[in-house]
C-alpha cells in the first residue's frame, strides 16, 4: 500500500493537504486482511470510497471508517483494534517501503497487477465515474499498457471534456 504521508513526510505541502488523513483507514486495511482475507479488503474499500467519494464523509474520521466496515459486514472494532495496536502502523509503513523500493511507486492512485505481484503504474486519474461497460473497458486499456516496460506516462487537463 501506498501512502503519501509517508511519501511526504516534513513536507509543508503535505501537511497543508492532510495526507495523513488516510492513516487511520490503511490501519484499519491492515487489520481486515489479518482476520478476513484479501478480498474482505476489496469490499472495505469499495465501501471507504462510496462514503468519501460519493457521500462526502471525511476519510480522516473514525466513524467514517467504522460506517465502512458495518457497510462491509465487517466487525467495527477492527477500526479501534487497528488504531491502537502499533503493529498496524509499522505494518502499513513496511509496505509503503517494499512498494516504493520494488516498484518505484510514487503516487496515488498506485495500481500493482497480478495480486501484488505484477507490474506497476500510477493511475489512472479520472475526472468523471464511467459507466460499468466504459470501466471494463478503461481497465482493459490500462492493465495492457501497465504490463509494457516501455509505457510511461499519459496526461491531460483534469477538467471534464463535454
Amino acid at each position: 500500500m501506498f501512502s503519501l504521508a509517508i511519501a511526504n513526510d516534513g513536507n509543508e505541502e503535505s501537511r497543508t493537504k492532510r495526507h495523513d488523513r488516510s492513516e487511520p483507514a490503511l490501519r484499519t486495511v491492515i487489520a481486515v486482511r489479518e482476520r478476513h482475507g484479501r478480498e474482505a479488503v476489496g469490499e472495505f474499500y469499495r465501501q471507504l470510497g462510496r462514503r468519501v467519494h460519493e457521500q462526502g464523509e471525511p476519510l480522516e474520521e473514525l466513524e467514517t471508517v467504522k460506517g465502512a466496515l458495518a457497510d462491509a459486514g465487517l466487525d467495527v472494532a477492527l477500526c479501534e483494534k487497528a488504531m491502537s495496536d502499533d503493529a498496524t502502523r509499522a505494518a502499513f509503513i513496511a509496505e509503503h517501503d517494499a512498494l516504493v523500493q520494488r516498484t518505484r511507486s510514487f503516487g496515488v492512485p498506485t495500481i500493482v497487477l497480478d495480486g501484488g505481484d505484477g507490474p506497476a503504474i500510477f493511475g489512472p486519474v479520472i475526472a468523471q465515474v464511467p459507466s460499468d461497460e466504459d470501466a471494463v473497458q478503461l481497465w482493459r486499456h490500462v492493465s495492457w499498457l501497465v504490463r509494457h516496460d516501455a509505457f510511461a506516462e499519459l496526461k491531460r487537463d483534469r477538467t471534464a471534456l463535454r
